[in-house]
């Protein structure tokens, strides 16, 4: 009895504590919000992007905070993230209005971050697997941030019907200016992740 109520303590500990649960709430909420997005309800995407990528921050500071940072949510975190915003950007790709904006997002830019994701992933499964620590840099934090920017502005400006004809400029060039800012820091995330891997295999 002892031990099964032991067992069952570690399983609450390292499977069901409260960051991995918020994890998992993230991953629900990817497949309502692209499930939104598919059927044109842009304005009620917005506040489930909202919710999902608050609590992308709010997994890592209570896991921190209170020393539950365990091997599923190091793994089960960036997943998610990297479900909810490839997955963002890519449904916003198919969403017509998107493609008529003027230098608004296009297939290749997708490609990149979702490239750059692949490609991080990757390198940190190798050198980790070695023993180096490829843990995240500020970088990466801060193309995550201006991603969720750019995905929520998009989901604004396409909340308005025929948003080239409704929506005001600033929401037009916001989603523009974010989206091409946040492309550009995840190619300059992805090379500064790059260079960081030649350093770590030079010194093996």
């Amino acid at each position: 009895m002892a031990a099964h109520v032991e067992r069952t303590r570690r399983f609450r500990a390292t499977v069901l504590n409260l960051p991995n649960q918020l994890t998992t709430l993230r991953l629900i909420l990817a497949a309502i919000l692209f499930g939104l997005i598919a059927w044109e309800f842009y304005l009620w995407a917005l506040v489930v992007f909202v919710v999902a990528a608050s609590t992308d921050w709010l997994d890592g500071y209570y896991a921190r905070k209170f020393g539950q940072v365990t091997t599923l949510g190091r793994i089960l975190d960036p997943f998610a993230d990297k479900v909810i915003i490839c997955g963002t950007f890519v449904f916003l790709l198919a969403a017509p209005e998107m493609m008529a904006t003027p230098y608004g997002l296009r297939a290749w830019m997708v490609v990149v971050i979702v490239g750059r994701e692949l490609l991080v992933t990757a390198l940190r499964s190798f050198l980790e697997e070695r023993g180096s620590d490829f843990s995240a840099k500020r970088s990466g934090k801060w193309k995550m941030l201006l991603q969720c920017v750019a995905g929520g502005a998009s989901l604004y400006y396409l909340s308005y019907p025929v948003p080239r004809l409704n929506a005001p400029a600033w929401a037009l060039w916001s989603t523009i200016g974010t989206i091409w800012a946040a492309v550009l820091l995840t190619v300059y995330s992805g090379v500064v992740y790059v260079y960081a891997a030649a350093r770590l295999l030079r010194t093996r």
